[in-house]
């Protein structure tokens, strides 16, 4: 199975484009399943229920978020709500929503896993003690197990990744909104990339108006962080993965306007 997974989408313009392509895209590429990370895609910042929905009607089929999820209140009962939206696994127990997910099809079952990283991140629990209660609970329903660990430290995405190597199916990063070139297959059958950037403006700073954020680094005064517009490219990353070992067979880099 052919399993597609986007880097965060940045505000409407990122959703719109995502409309536009993903349809026609998942078609031409044989995708069985599509993941987002959503965090980002209300205007403005945050996820609220219009967004998280315009994700679904576009063909996501399942959202991850990060550090943003709780921006907008809004999104709180809908976390809830909605089985196929995450916030990270290792947050407060208390917060809303859940960490982990299993999408069935019919033909297959298929788990993902919300953590956030520990480095220069919110305080959430330690993500590696996270990911083995997480990992265990989704195996009791499927070996094929999906990671998104959003995070800001390429390390402890490199690490994560061989820590979990061989229990997983593929883990990918997402919180720094830059496509990394490191895809893989690692040597236990999981498959890996750290980073697989953003949906959003091309010529953007993180999906931000670039003006606003060079004015910002050469004042160092506050600034309001507008979204850009203009060109945009989609970003993410296909995993193929054999359905009866939930080992990675390939990971194939995405990037595309």
């Amino acid at each position: 199975m052919n399993i597609l997974v986007l880097g965060d989408v940045v505000s409407g313009i990122g959703c719109d484009f995502i409309r536009k392509k993903l349809p026609a895209f998942k078609k031409l590429k044989n995708i069985d399943l599509c993941i987002a990370n959503g965090e980002n895609s209300a205007t403005g910042n945050g996820i609220t229920p219009d967004s998280a929905e315009h994700l679904f009607v576009s063909g996501v089929d399942l959202i991850t978020t990060g550090n943003h999820v709780f921006r907008r209140k809004e999104i709180y009962d809908y976390l809830d709500e909605n089985e196929f939206i995450l916030r990270p696994y290792n947050l407060s127990p208390s917060a809303p929503g859940r960490g982990v997910a299993v999408i069935d099809t019919g033909r297959y079952s298929v788990a993902v896993i919300n953590l956030m990283g520990n480095m220069f991140s919110d305080s959430c629990d330690n993500s590696f003690r996270a990911a083995d209660k997480a990992v265990k609970e989704a195996k009791e329903k499927t070996n094929i197990i999906l990671v998104d660990l959003h995070a800001e430290a390429t390390s402890e995405k490199k690490a994560m990744g061989f820590y979990l190597d061989g229990r997983v199916s593929a883990l990918f990063g997402t919180h720094t909104h830059v496509l990394t070139a490191d895809e893989r297959v690692l040597p236990g059958g999981t498959g890996y990339i750290t980073d697989i950037g953003m949906c959003g403006v091309k010529e953007s700073v993180l999906g931000v108006d670039k003006d606003i954020v060079i004015s910002k680094f050469l004042t160092g005064m506050p600034v309001r962080f507008d979204a850009a517009h203009g060109d945009c490219m989609i970003n993410g990353c296909i995993f193929t993965v054999d359905e009866k070992t939930g080992r990675c067979l390939s990971a194939e880099r995405v990037c595309f306007e």
